[in-house]
């Protein structure tokens, strides 16, 4: 089904099916360029698409006020309390344009890679721009010029090590603290034999349009069928939900399509290097969100474009309680009856199918590989447990995807460029969007109006595809992940890992091995390219194209969080990459270097610029939020660090110092978010970000 040309290049005009929306006439007839001048054909405003998500048929089922659902999203995707230490919040890592810019403590070592030692810097250590880029060259230009390299990843900070035993209410779970010294299980994230907080092995990408994803997470685990439970939709042969079915209890399996952010969203929860004390259920999750005020450790602001109606006037967090919202939001059916038995089993099935457990480092942007059946820290004997309860795995992922939808940024200077405004860009940004469609090639994966080749338009309309590679030779891939050089291909697999169940994250490999009954929403082998048992297939070291709106505030970038400015990302691209020699086989062919002038690089800079919406730079809705108070780093430096009571007997903790930013509401705020690393410090406990 493919043409030999075809073979040597992507397509640069992405044909897009799903909703029929044109992207011709991208600009106006007022706006007059050349073929030669700049390729716009497959760009156009996101305003031009249409949000994805379930049929309303589909939604209905499970949704029946879909209002109140994005109301319980919000509380949810903001609340201190889903955390097992009632201080780690979604948004802990989602805080800053989608994104995360702490500096201290968001080291990790490249645990992916098997290696547990620190390069960068020790764990506890602020970051410069001394630090970056990661992989250092004399000459910017030249990839055989490398003079250092390490393998080191800025991410983001998560919880202390530790086994989940009860949960707390109110308080935090009762946890046992595990030794970080690597001689004893650990990872290494220790000062002096105290423990400091995990760091997650891949950096935290942007929630912000994330909607557009077709798989979400870096390496794509996060499948576009959610199963109502974890990350992995029909891949999970146990996983089922409970529906009241003439007054009687049914355990149903489910797949809701368009739906990798609920998906996603069922991961970092249980994630014991995010949000979770190793072993915690979705089930002990909801007892205990069922039990406490919604943010009722944060205030929310009354002008809030979500919550501020349900604002508690009197103090912190709603007026209601999550149970209210969860009857309000979903149908009977899936809440209504009392008590399901569950045997255990099926408890500790559900530690195990309601975690994104990939290999723990997992999480949001975590590794491969996953925990056995069986699990850990569920009861003994068949408890009885609320319907309510059994459930909150499909209110949480269905809730946070509803409201996560809503973050759209579409409003940039740059969608206002193709809606025909001739002005939005500058002649330096107009001269910077030829290079991005020309000598570039940055278009031929982030193409759409979506800026990126793995949106749910482009995937769906060929899921698979046909490429010669780096090295000449024809492989097939997954539409939207390329490896392009960042790493050496063997330090992280990426979307050629594994799921906890022992597939391919790939869906080239799983279409390779016959079992595409696995890959959901309406996938046909037929349309897609024959993948045969001995065919090469190019996925190693491949990652999901991101999505560039913003681009300017959510560093630092690449899955390792390796470069801390845009210039550094385009000095990456100009000289073909990192690692293209060691990478040729799994290798996009478009890394190769460009040749662009110091002039050229500065234009595709400050095109990147016009991709900022003012609505996320100043925090205006839908980008409003709570309060919120994240660790940030510990007191004291990579050497000393002081440490706090804690359980886990000789295993001590360190002392949080906490980095806190006041609730914003609908019309924002006065002071803009800035870039990473853009005259940041290290505020002490309880300072306030204005």
């Amino acid at each position: 089904m493919f043409s030999k040309p075809y073979l040597f290049r992507r397509s640069k005009t992405i044909a897009f099916g799903l909703f029929g929306v044109a992207v011709a006439g991208a600009l106006s007839s007022g706006t007059v360029w050349t073929q030669d001048q700049v390729d716009v054909q497959s760009l156009a405003s996101l305003k031009t698409v249409r949000v994805p998500g379930p049929p309303d048929a589909v939604l209905n089922e499970y949704v029946r006020d879909k209002r109140a659902a994005i109301q319980l999203g919000k509380a949810l995707f903001w609340d201190i309390q889903v955390g097992s230490d009632r201080k780690q919040a979604c948004a802990s890592c989602h805080f800053h344009a989608g994104a995360d810019n702490r500096i201290k403590n968001q080291l990790s070592p490249g645990l992916l890679a098997g290696d547990k030692t620190f390069q960068v810097g020790g764990p506890n250590h602020e970051l410069s721009e001394e630090d970056f880029p990661f992989t250092k060259h004399l000459n910017p230009d030249r990839a055989d010029s490398r003079r250092s390299d390490k393998n080191d990843v800025a991410s983001s900070q998560g919880v202390f090590r530790a086994d989940f035993i009860s949960a707390g209410g109110k308080d935090p779970d009762t946890c046992l603290n595990l030794s970080e010294r690597v001689d004893e299980g650990g990872n290494g994230f220790h000062v002096g034999g105290v423990n400091v907080r995990q760091v997650e092995p891949r950096n935290t990408p942007t929630t912000i349009n994330a909607v557009f994803n077709f798989r979400n997470f870096w390496d794509g685990r996060a499948v576009n069928d959610f199963n109502g439970g974890d990350p992995f939709g029909l891949r999970n042969p146990n996983a089922f939900v409970f529906k009241a079915v003439n007054g009687q209890l049914q355990q149903i399996a489910v797949a809701i399509p368009f739906s990798s952010l609920a998906s996603q969203a069922s991961g970092p929860p249980l994630s014991a290097f995010e949000m979770s004390c190793n072993g915690r259920s979705f089930v002990e999750l909801g007892r205990t969100l069922l039990e406490v005020k919604p943010l009722g450790k944060q205030k929310v602001h009354q002008a809030d474009s979500v919550l501020g109606p349900l604002a508690d006037p009197r103090g912190n967090g709603l007026k209601v309680s999550y149970g209210d919202l969860i009857r309000k939001a979903f149908q009977p059916a899936y809440w209504k009856n009392g008590p399901a038995k569950m045997t255990p089993q099926e408890r500790s099935m559900d530690l195990i199918r309601r975690a994104s457990r990939v290999g723990d480092p997992g999480g949001a942007n975590g590794g491969n590989g996953g925990r056995g059946a069986g699990g850990a820290g569920g009861p003994r004997g068949q408890q009885s447990v609320e319907h309510i309860e059994a459930n909150f795995a499909l209110f949480f992922g269905l809730s946070l995807q509803l409201y996560q939808a809503s973050l759209v940024s579409d409003d940039t200077p740059f969608d206002r460029f193709l809606e025909g405004k001739r002005t939005a860009l500058d002649p330096q940004q107009s001269r910077g969007l030829k290079v991005f469609t020309g000598q570039g090639k940055c278009i031929n994966c982030h193409g759409g109006a979506e800026l990126t080749n793995a949106s749910v338009r482009n995937v769906l309309n060929e899921r698979l595809e046909r490429m010669v590679m780096g090295n000449g030779g024809e492989a097939v891939y997954d539409n939207g992940f390329y490896n392009i050089g960042v790493r050496p291909t063997a330090e992280d697999l990426g979307v050629g890992g594994k799921d906890p169940f022992g597939n391919p994250l790939s869906e080239t490999r799983i279409a390779q091995l016959g079992k595409t009954r696995l890959l959901g929403n309406q996938f046909d082998p037929d349309k897609e390219p024959s993948v045969q048992a001995g065919d090469r297939v190019a996925v190693d070291g491949a990652f999901k194209t991101p999505g560039l709106r913003n681009v300017e505030l959510t560093g630092p970038y690449f899955h390792n969080g390796g470069n801390s400015t845009l210039k550094q990302v385009v000095e990456f691209y100009n000289r073909g990459g990192d690692f293209a020699k060691e990478n040729q086989a799994d290798l996009d062919p478009d890394i190769q270097p460009l040749g662009l002038s110091e002039a050229q690089q500065d234009d595709l800079v400050a095109f990147l610029l016009s991709l900022t919406d003012d609505r996320v730079r100043f925090q205006r809705a839908p980008f409003d939020h709570p309060s919120l108070c994240v660790p940030n780093g510990h007191p004291g430096d990579e050497v000393t660090v002081p440490s706090v009571p804690s359980e886990g007997g000789d295993v001590k903790i360190a002392e949080d110092l906490l980095r806190c930013i006041a609730p914003v509401g609908k019309r924002g705020s006065p002071t803009a978010l800035k870039p990473f690393l853009d005259g940041q410090t290290t505020p002490q406990t309880g300072q306030w970000d204005r």
